[in-house]
């Protein structure tokens, strides 16, 4: 019995099985890409969807992280054309996909991120609180006197207008 791989050289020439192993290895290193790019997070939301022209189109889960990909359009592109030099990878474009990037929880799915460590931060008072314990003047509270007296001359001619 012959295994599949005998078989599919039987059918093809052993130059379009190279290439399309050289395609197949292209879409399996994006991770490796954008983490090299120092992206990493990006394969999350993003993939490879073709190679078509010479042009690496790259499709992204929302327009942030195509924004991102696209302040590191010329790294990614470098790093795949080293990788890869058998493909002639000319240029990179990216899309907006119109559905989740496989391997994404739906947004309800996603775990919550896990608060802080106990933070030393103040509450905020309440407005009324502030005013009160300033004794009326809400100005009162900031420190950095030449910001207050900004902040006074601001006040005066909002209300003069």
């Amino acid at each position: 019995m012959k295994r599949a791989g005998e078989l599919l050289s039987a059918f093809f020439d052993e130059g379009l099985i190279k290439k399309a192993q050289g395609y197949s290895n292209l879409f399996s290193a994006w991770q490796k890409i954008t983490a090299k790019c120092g992206i990493p997070a990006a394969v999350g939301h993003s993939r490879i969807r073709e190679l078509e022209r010479c042009v690496l189109l790259v499709e992204a889960d929302h327009p942030g992280w195509v924004q991102l990909l696209q302040t590191k359009q010329q790294k990614l592109l470098s790093d795949a054309q080293r990788r890869f030099p058998d493909l002639t990878i000319t240029g990179i474009s990216f899309m907006l996909s119109r559905e989740p990037i496989q391997g994404q929880m739906a947004a309800a799915e996603q775990p919550l991120a896990e608060p802080a460590a106990a933070e030393s931060v103040a509450p905020i008072p309440a407005a009324d609180t502030a005013v009160n314990e300033t004794n009326g003047d809400p100005l009162a509270r900031i420190t950095d006197e030449g910001l207050r007296e900004t902040l006074r001359r601001l006040e005066r001619d909002l209300k003069g207008k």
